[in-house]
């Protein structure tokens, strides 16, 4: 039967189990409305009440005289019953379960999650990129979870408060830390010292079209060669084209 996920949230916070009923089995339903019945019969039918107050001190009152009768299913007295069962209870969680908003979302390479038109960071030392991040939202908070757990069993990777408005980028400075800042990558440069080179290469001069091709300061000083456009004509063997006839040689 699929669950509705604060409910399946709910139960595995407070460490029970949700035990479906099968269709068409009232027997089963009715031993939790018979609750409602008994108490209906045995404190409210016939009686007036001025106050909540007083409702609940007539309840106080009927409850003693309930937990002595002998119960019909299981046979044995109810406030014994019921004292056994308190004490094989385990205690209330200290954080009570705050319903939330819950979604997912991918990571994007600068270690941030959009979420309603705003940015939120996750550190990069615990996530990847597209990896699928749960987001879970309250009135004033945005968390950011894994949805699967580490090795202490944690799935939290950031809380940030909750923007207001669009386009907003919330970043703790910690998370992008191990970001990489582009110090380690190989650049060119118009200084000669600067050049990339291969270890064994470093006590050479490099050559000089290497040097060219390399630094675009040194390749800017390479004088070019300048000759008239008729010498790219005499080459193709195409003749100038003249707009006028010129004087005549009469030596």
């Amino acid at each position: 039967v699929p669950l509705h996920p604060e409910a399946v949230a709910f139960a595995g916070h407070y460490d029970y189990t949700i035990d479906v009923l099968a269709a068409y089995r009232p027997t089963g339903k009715g031993r939790v409305e018979r609750q409602v019945t008994i108490v209906r019969d045995h404190v409210l039918a016939g009686r007036a009440f001025c106050s909540i107050e007083e409702l609940d001190r007539a309840f106080l009152a009927w409850v003693p005289l309930r937990r002595k009768v002998t119960h019909r299913t299981h046979g044995e007295v109810i406030g014994v019953r019921a004292r056994r069962d308190h004490q094989a209870l385990r205690p209330v969680p200290s954080k009570p379960y705050r319903v939330v908003e819950r979604h997912l979302r991918h990571v994007g390479k600068d270690c941030l999650v959009a979420f309603e038109a705003n940015l939120y960071s996750v550190p990069a030392t615990k996530v990847f990129h597209r990896q699928l991040v749960e987001v879970r939202t309250s009135a004033a908070t945005v968390s950011l979870h894994a949805t699967v757990p580490d090795s202490h069993g944690v799935t939290l990777l950031a809380i940030h408060p909750r923007a207001v408005g669009r386009g907003a980028r919330i970043v703790d400075p910690d998370h992008w830390s191990a970001l990489p800042d582009g110090h380690t990558r190989s650049t060119t440069s118009s200084r000669e010292d600067h050049l990339p080179c291969h270890p064994r290469d470093r006590d050479r001069e490099p050559s000089g079209s290497l040097r060219f091709l390399l630094a675009r300061a040194d390749a800017a000083k390479v004088e070019v060669g300048r000759r008239p456009l008729s010498v790219y004509d005499q080459i193709s063997g195409i003749s100038p084209f003249h707009t006028s006839p010129g004087p005549k040689d009469t030596t």
